[in-house]
């Protein structure tokens, strides 16, 4: 089990080749204690929430934003909106907000509400009136996550180690997609953590 979230968690990072910063990754400390589970959920969890490691943060990622610049979305040479990268920051942002807080609460036991199944209404439900809930609601969810998986019997993370893996890679592929239109739009500061 170890070993299949380490890999993920080394997919994650090679796939986010953009929000990369491995200058800051640090070899572990000397005499630090062992691995477990629970400590690899967390520093998963937390660099793609606010702990910049080997790539930049979500948190770091939208920070600063107005919801003008949320609502961008890049065109191509045609002035058209560029059909392999159609997405805002906004987009991106609600869509992480929606799968992470059905992550969350799935987790937790508690049921979340129906959903159809049409993945496109997880982006396409973004209103740029409500970025700042969005970056809000982001980090409380992440902010969530690791508080149940601080507290979670060992059982209980057991069981929810799939999905904890999975949106540690989840996030850290869209954390991507965020840095990469911020950096097409010119409102990203490369002294953030990717130049």
């Amino acid at each position: 089990m170890l070993r299949a979230l380490v890999l993920t968690a080394a997919v994650a990072a090679s796939t986010v080749t953009l929000a990369c910063v491995p200058a800051v990754a640090q070899a572990p400390a000397k005499n630090a204690p062992p691995a477990t589970l629970r400590s690899i959920l967390l520093e998963q969890l937390r660099s793609t929430h606010n702990k910049a490691e080997w790539f930049t943060p979500m948190n770091a990622a939208v920070a600063g934003m107005t919801p003008e610049q949320a609502r961008w979305i890049p065109q191509n040479a045609a002035g058209k909106v560029d059909p392999e990268n159609n997405h805002s920051v906004g987009m991106l942002a609600a869509h992480l907000v929606f799968w992470n807080e059905r992550s969350l609460l799935e987790v937790k036991g508690e049921k979340p509400a129906a959903f159809g199944g049409n993945n496109d209404e997880t982006f396409n439900n973004f209103d740029a009136k409500r970025w700042t809930d969005i970056v809000a609601r982001l980090d409380r969810v992440m902010t969530g996550f690791e508080q149940w998986t601080e507290k979670a019997t060992d059982a209980q993370l057991q069981a929810a180690a799939t999905r904890l893996a999975h949106v540690g890679t989840h996030n850290a592929y869209h954390t991507g997609q965020i840095l990469y239109v911020r950096k097409l739009q010119g409102s990203w500061n490369p002294a953030n953590g990717v130049k």
